[in-house]
């Protein structure tokens, strides 16, 4: 986990970025983009996401479709970058 002041969409703060793992990466994972997370539930689903593989390992809990958005070539590129 890395924190960070600013992600570029304050509009969607508290923004949570879901990076898969080399695993997650190697089986077509790619970073989730989460927004609104303001409540300890979204948190606890995250959390329990992360911990059963992330992106390209495990699936979601359905209620992070409510959470994720898309963000601009211009954002993700400066993140990756």
């Amino acid at each position: 986990m890395r924190a960070s002041e600013c992600l570029d969409v304050c509009d969607q703060a508290n923004v949570v970025v879901v990076q898969p793992s080399a695993a997650g990466r190697a089986a077509g994972g790619r970073p989730v983009w989460l927004g609104l997370v303001n409540d300890e539930d979204a948190l606890a689903d995250i959390a329990e996401w992360i911990r059963a593989g992330g992106p390209g390992i495990a699936e979601p809990p359905g209620v992070l479709d409510l959470y994720a958005f898309t963000v601009s070539r211009r954002v993700r590129e400066a993140l990756e970058g």
